[in-house]
């Protein structure tokens, strides 16, 4: 190992350890510090703070797990027809710039005996969206979630949303929309399910 490796591995470390010693609010501070602000300026002095509560909320998803937010609202019920939850609304953090991504969720399932009080599904939407993200997997988590406490016929879930990496840096694209969609039991392997599905999500509220 070259004097230099050793040099930079140990700068690491003694900042690893000086990081560690500061409360989340100093560390906010000190990066308003590096990128060359006042932080003592009356628009910034209790910004650190509020940043500090702001991401506990944003990020309120990790403290969340699907039994707690489920909390047995799981009801035995004889229909075996689809049932959807569209247009629920989300907001969430690009895990690369920790910049805001928005938009609506839709989920659907076929139920097989059992279906899951309707006020749980944005629940679940909303505990999974409130941690650090990408599209894709905020997608397939809510599917496989679903799939997992009911043992539906299947799940559809389809995200819609807008990131602000997208809109803001980059190559700023303001209309852009990125869509995702995950597809399990016979919303997958059966067209005629995947395509009402399709279809209420883009027609469904007409008619409400």
């Amino acid at each position: 190992m070259s004097t230099r490796t050793v040099l930079q591995e140990g700068t690491a470390a003694a900042e690893a350890r000086a990081a560690a010693a500061l409360t989340t609010e100093e560390l906010y501070r000190e990066l308003l510090r590096r990128i060359g602000e006042d932080t003592m300026r009356d628009g910034l002095a209790e910004t650190p703070e509020r940043v500090e509560k702001a991401m506990a909320f944003l990020t309120q998803g990790y403290a969340m797990d699907v039994a707690t937010v489920l909390n047995e609202a799981l009801f035995e019920v004889e229909y075996d027809e689809m049932v959807m939850v569209r247009d629920i609304e989300f907001y969430s953090l690009c895990e690369h710039h920790l910049l805001p991504f928005f938009g609506k969720v839709h989920v659907a399932y076929v139920p097989s005996g059992r279906v899951i009080g309707l006020s749980k599904i944005p629940r679940l939407v909303e505990m999974y969206s409130r941690r650090l993200q990408v599209q894709e997997r905020l997608t397939t988590q809510i599917a496989d979630a679903i799939v997992e406490a009911i043992a539906p016929q299947g799940v559809g879930v389809i995200v819609e949303a807008q990131h602000l990496c997208m809109m803001m840096r980059g190559v700023e694209k303001q209309h852009s929309a990125t869509v995702t969609s995950a597809m399990r039991g016979v919303f997958k392997t059966q067209m005629q399910t995947r395509n009402e599905f399709l279809s209420l999500v883009r027609h469904g509220g007409d008619e409400i």
